[in-house]
């Protein structure tokens, strides 16, 4: 985050998820990368012993009650650790936002205030095995049976199968209905009968038990759904701006560790008997670096305000797809040439940049891919601009020959 847009209060809370960060074990990353760790319950328990957990949260239930201006500080912070750690302190505000936005007094005290406080673990479940980006074609299927549904179907690539306590599951409630008014949102817990068929073998972004699980007629009580039964499509678009906001933010705290490797190597290393940085073919990978990620990091902070002044939802739609995408992109390509200035030592264990790579990579892909936030992107720019009166200058006028309106064709 850029130092200028900070207040104090800010400042303190960027200090205090830099304390944090700090505390974590470095044998911990170490054994998370060696698949030695499959989920580190003991982070979040760290985290929620220093109330930095579910920051946006009401007090009521053991958050702080801050803005998304506030929450992405932490997460750029939290971001210099790997990917599978900001992801698993990312999932509370995911999984909260849904409680927050749609649950009942119930559900919060029941699974949102436990999940801030690090005694209960959450995971959401959004990719099928023939879904992937399609999420509207979900096929698992919950019936109704009394007071109870009956869960049928499997996710993929859920963050925590392993760990985690309870899930947020998308379920088709009305086989008959359009996609996005077919679905319902259910907090189903583990010891409900989820079957966990597969940890995945990752190529980074390792130890937080990413898995396929199975649901074969688990029995959910109906005061699990959360919101009304077809609501699922419009909670699923409410809980994109969390997925996205703590992808883009969390992902320039790794851009910047790896850029500060590169810059304090570059300013040490040595060769025909001149610093490499001063060399322009390094310090302008620096100076690209550094400039495309204080714009990323200012697209985020205009997002965030967008997103808490809450004045056009279609708009902050547009801008958190910018902002995981752009941030995404960029920290991918900030994180490659922190491996050229090093050359064939960053390609080593020796430096963590070749772990930076193998994270990174991930990013461009889940929480919907940097594609498909394009495809939202354009959508939203032509439905705002086409809908849009004449605002501004007519700058299409402003040509010598503008009025020859015969040469304009269009079909």
């Amino acid at each position: 985050m850029i130092e200028a847009m900070l207040s104090e209060s800010q400042k303190r809370l960027r200090g205090e998820a830099r304390d944090f960060a700090r505390a974590i074990p470095r044998q911990l990353i170490l054994d998370m990368d060696a698949d030695k760790v499959r989920y580190p319950r003991e982070f979040l328990e760290e985290a929620a012993g220093r109330k930095l957990l579910g920051l946006r949260f009401s007090q009521d239930y053991g958050g702080r009650g801050l803005s998304w201006g506030d929450e992405i500080i932490a997460l750029e912070e939290i971001g210099a650790l790997p990917l599978s750690l900001g992801c698993l302190y990312s999932l509370v505000s995911i999984c909260g936002e849904a409680f927050h936005a749609f649950g009942s007094e119930e559900q919060n005290r029941k699974y949102l205030q436990p999940t801030i406080q690090a005694r209960l673990c959450c995971a959401e479940a959004l990719t099928e095995p023939r879904g992937g980006s399609d999420f509207f074609g979900a096929t698992t299927i919950a019936r109704k049976d009394g007071s109870h549904y009956l869960l049928t179907g499997q996710k993929r690539f859920v963050v925590g199968a392993e760990g985690a306590d309870y899930f947020l599951v998308y379920a088709r409630t009305n086989t008959e209905a359009p996609g996005r008014e077919s679905l319902s949102l259910f907090v189903v817990e583990k010891d409900m009968g989820v079957e966990v068929k597969h940890v995945y073998g990752l190529m980074g972004t390792r130890g937080g038990g990413t898995g396929r699980i199975l649901f074969r007629d688990v029995r959910v009580p109906e005061e699990n759904i959360i919101g009304r039964e077809g609501q699922g499509g419009e909670i699923f678009y409410r809980m994109m701006i969390p997925e996205r906001m703590t992808s883009a933010a969390g992902i320039l705290g790794m851009g910047r560790s790896a850029l500060e490797i590169a810059a304090r190597y570059s300013d040490k290393r040595k060769a025909f008997g001149s610093r490499i940085r001063d060399f322009q073919a390094v310090s302008f990978k620096v100076a690209d670096s550094v400039t495309k990620l204080d714009a990323a990091s200012s697209l985020v902070y205009a997002t965030a305000i967008t997103i808490d002044q809450g004045l056009n939802r279609r708009l902050a739609r547009r801008m958190v797809s910018e902002a995981k995408a752009f941030c995404t992109q960029v920290a991918w390509e900030v994180v490659n040439d922190a491996m050229q200035i090093l050359g064939g030592i960053g390609y080593t264990s020796v430096y963590p940049i070749e772990r930076m790579l193998r994270d990174t990579r991930l990013a461009m892909i889940w929480t919907g891919t940097n594609e498909v936030m394009n495809l939202i992107i354009q959508h939203e720019y032509y439905r705002d601009l086409l809908s849009r009166g004449d605002e501004g200058r007519d700058v299409e006028a402003d040509a010598l020959e503008a009025e020859e309106l015969e040469e304009k064709v269009y079909e």
